[in-house]
C-alpha cells in the first residue's frame, strides 16, 4: 500500500526541502540507510533509518543543525511498529530534465 507525505522542516537538507512531496510504500523492510516516516507522539517524522537495535530502529535527521530538529538523540530508538513506511519516491517537486550538452560542435 502506498501514501503520500510532504516534508516540514529543515532537519532533512539537503536530501529533502521543507514542501517536497514524498510517496511511502507502508509495511515494507525498512534497510540501514533507507529514508522512513515513523510516528510519534507529536507527529509523523521523515529520517533516515541508521540502524535496528534491541529497542527498534535509531532514527537520525540528515541535518543534526537543524532548528527545531527531533529523532532518536531525543527520544531513543523507534519500535518497528512506529515505522509507518519506506520512502520510495519524491515526486514533488518535479525532478527537471536535463540533457546533457553536445560534446562535438557542428559547422
Amino acid at each position: 500500500m502506498l501514501t503520500t507525505v510532504r516534508v516540514v522542516g529543515d532537519s532533512m537538507l539537503p536530501v529533502l526541502r521543507p514542501g517536497d512531496c514524498l510517496l511511502v510504500r507502508r509495511g515494507t523492510a525498512v534497510r540501514e540507510g533507507d529514508l522512513v516516516v515513523a510516528r510519534r507522539p507529536h507527529g509523523l517524522i521523515v529520517k533516515r533509518a541508521f540502524r535496528c537495535t534491541g529497542e527498534g530502529w535509531w532514527l537520525e535527521s540528515d541535518n543534526q543543525n537543524a532548528p527545531g530538529r527531533r529523532d532518536s538523540w531525543d527520544f531513543g530508538a523507534v519500535p518497528e511498529s512506529d515505522i509507518v513506511g519506506r520512502v520510495v519516491l519524491r515526486y514533488w517537486p518535479r525532478v527537471a530534465l536535463r540533457l546533457a550538452a553536445p560534446r562535438l560542435r557542428a559547422r
